[in-house]
């Protein structure tokens, strides 16, 4: 019997999840069912035998890996990189928010690096990351809003339904976002769990800012986030491409080299 029609085995589905989860480290039920095209049912089983199996660890809504593979995507590792480029894009952004604002800061470790140069602006943030939340728990110039959710520790970000709920609910000035990746078709982003957060600030902010660093300029992740009618400017360090930069620009967006 060819392959094409053999009946889909519950190991064959459990390694697809594990393979998926090698890629993503956290998933929810929902994005697991869609990714086997199977019910959530069958994947809470799924997920059950993998977490007995001690591979997987089930979570609120959702499953991570026991042992994620590495620290390629925790925050204090990826703040390491592009350092010098994330602190000019910091300083950037900062000089485009106006004083007392609101701005929804995500979780990106670009983001944080504004984070750091806004304080004097005495802003109202509103943010979904421990890291900046952190950085302003013992300045009492600056407000801070923290979304609920399920603390997602490699990120330092807090994710899920009550994550999203909590942008539902807020109207701010500014949005400062960070991404995986932005090619001509659009910005995209490498953790599924984030997508529906990030939509949401997106909605939620009346101007929206993305910072990207130049190694993410042409780069596609995981899953599409928006279009650039969704996007005011992209501050971005001077190692972006320039012709990424005539293209960003020929679609309406400014573009503002840090």
């Amino acid at each position: 019997m060819s392959k094409e029609h053999h009946t889909v085995t519950a190991d064959e589905r459990q390694k697809r999840i594990f393979d998926y989860l090698q890629q993503v480290e956290f998933a929810s039920l929902d994005d697991l069912s869609t990714q086997l095209d199977v019910s959530v049912s069958t994947v809470r089983r799924d997920v059950s035998s993998l977490e007995e199996s001690g591979k997987v660890r089930r979570t609120h809504g959702g499953a991570r890996l026991s042992s994620p593979k590495s620290d390629e995507f925790s925050f204090a590792t990826r703040d390491v990189h592009q350092f010098n480029e994330k602190e000019a894009i910091g300083r950037a952004v900062a000089n485009l928010i106006e004083p007392n604002q609101t701005v929804i800061m995500d979780a990106g470790s670009t983001v944080y690096h504004v984070a750091k140069y806004l304080g004097p602006k005495t802003p109202h943030i509103v943010t979904n990351s421990l890291p900046i939340a952190n950085e302003y728990a013992a300045n009492h110039q600056v407000e801070v809003i923290v979304s609920g959710g399920v603390i997602y520790p490699r990120l330092g970000v807090m994710v899920g339904p009550l994550a999203v709920h909590a942008f539902s609910e807020i109207n701010a000035d500014v949005a400062v976002m960070g991404a995986g990746g932005v090619t001509e078709e659009g910005v995209s982003n490498s953790h599924v769990l984030l997508i529906d957060i990030q939509l949401q600030m997106i909605k939620a902010a009346h101007k929206v800012i993305f910072c990207i660093d130049h190694t993410k300029i042409g780069r596609r992740s995981l899953t599409r986030l928006c279009d650039f009618d969704q996007i005011d400017t992209i501050v971005t360090d001077s190692g972006a491409p320039d012709e990424m930069v005539k293209v960003f620009r020929e679609k309406g967006v400014e573009v503002v080299i840090a």
